[in-house]
C-alpha cells in the first residue's frame, strides 16, 4: 500500500445494526478495512466480511488495550490509519476533503482532527459543549498511539503536528434502543470509577503525558482531573449537569435533547460518583489489594497482567 493509503480500524461487539452503515461510509476514503471483534454473537462478522472487511477476533479487556491488539495483529502496511467506531461515520464532505488533502500533507503533519456530531434518537445534540469535541482519528501509521486507560483514551502524537479539516463532521449516530444505551453507559461509569479512583489510589499507571494531548482534550483532561474530581461527590455531578444544560444552552435540545443531557449529563455522572463512593468505602474496608481482586471478578478489569493498561 501506498503512503496516502487508508487503512479503517473498527472495533466491534455485536454491531450487527450499525456494521453495514459504517462500512459503506468508509469506502470513499478507506483502502483497507479491518474489523477487531470481540467474539459478537449476531451477525456482525458474517457482515463485516461480506462487505469485504478482514475481521480479527480477540476478547475485550478495554478499548486501549483492543485497538492496541488490532494494529499489532492486522499489520498496518497503509501510510495512515483510521480510528472508527461501528456506531460512527464521516460525512461525505469530509471525506472529500480528507481524500483531496492527505496526498498534499507535508512529512510534518502526522495527525487529523475531526469534530463529532452526536446524534440521540434521531436528533442532533448541538448545544451543551457537546458540538465542541474534537478529536484525533486519523494519523500516518507509526506516528501515534493509544492511551492506555480504561476510559477516556485518547490519541497521542509521537511526533509532528496536527490539522483540523472542518469540510464536515465524524458522526457518531447509536441506532440501539435505550436499554443498550444505559447497558452501555453502566459499563462505562464502572471503567470511569477506575479511572477517578486511580488519582487517589496507586492503581495503575496510565500511558502517556496530558501534554501530549490535542488542546481539547488537554483541557478536557484538565477539568476532569484538577476540577471535577477535586469536588465532593454528587454535588459536581448536579453542578456539571446544570452548566451543561443551562449556561451551555443544553435546553436548547429541545425534548429529546432534555433526555439526553439528564441520562448522559446528569444520571450518567450521579452514577459514576456513586461507584467512586462504593470504591471508597471497600478499599477503606478491605484494602487496595482486595479491590483489584474485586474488580477482576465482579467486573473483568484486571489491573494486573498483559491486557492491562501498564
Amino acid at each position: 500500500m501506498t503512503r496516502d493509503q487508508v487503512t479503517a480500524v473498527i472495533l466491534t461487539y455485536n454491531e450487527d445494526l450499525h456494521i453495514d452503515r459504517c462500512l459503506d461510509r468508509l469506502r470513499g476514503i478507506a483502502d483497507r478495512l479491518v474489523v477487531i471483534d470481540s467474539f459478537s454473537t449476531d451477525g456482525t462478522v458474517g457482515k463485516a466480511r461480506a462487505a469485504g472487511a478482514e475481521v480479527f477476533q480477540h476478547a475485550f479487556t478495554n478499548h486501549a488495550a483492543q485497538f492496541a491488539w488490532g494494529l499489532e495483529a492486522a499489520g498496518i502496511d497503509s501510510g495512515w490509519v483510521l480510528r472508527i467506531d461501528a456506531d460512527e461515520y464521516i460525512e461525505p464532505a469530509l471525506i472529500d476533503e480528507i481524500r483531496a488533502t492527505l496526498p498534499t500533507l507535508p512529512e510534518d503533519v502526522t495527525g487529523v482532527e475531526m469534530r463529532r456530531k452526536v446524534f440521540f434518537q434521531g436528533q442532533w445534540i448541538r448545544w451543551g459543549g457537546y458540538y465542541k469535541t474534537i478529536l484525533t482519528r486519523l494519523w500516518r501509521a507509526g506516528a501515534a498511539h493509544i492511551e492506555q486507560r480504561w476510559m477516556d483514551e485518547h490519541v497521542v502524537m509521537l511526533h509532528g503536528r496536527t490539522i483540523w479539516l472542518k469540510g464536515g463532521d465524524l458522526v457518531d449516530d447509536n441506532l440501539k434502543d435505550l436499554t443498550s444505551w444505559t447497558e452501555k453507559h453502566n459499563s462505562y461509569t464502572t471503567r470511569q470509577m477506575v479511572e477517578f479512583l486511580n488519582l487517589e489510589y496507586p492503581l495503575f499507571a496510565p500511558t502517556g503525558a496530558d501534554e501530549e494531548l490535542n488542546a481539547h482534550a488537554q483541557r478536557k483532561r484538565f477539568l476532569r482531573n484538577a476540577v471535577y474530581a477535586r469536588t465532593p461527590l454528587y454535588l459536581r455531578a448536579t453542578l456539571y449537569f446544570l452548566q451543561r444544560y443551562f449556561l451551555r444552552l443544553g435546553i436548547l435540545d429541545g425534548r429529546k435533547g432534555f433526555v439526553f443531557h439528564f441520562l448522559q449529563g446528569y444520571w450518567n455522572f450521579m452514577l459514576m460518583d456513586a461507584k467512586v463512593g462504593e470504591g471508597r468505602r471497600y478499599i477503606a474496608q478491605h484494602g487496595l489489594a482486595s479491590f483489584r481482586t474485586h474488580l477482576a471478578q465482579r467486573h473483568g478489569i484486571r489491573l494486573d497482567g498483559p491486557d492491562a493498561p501498564a
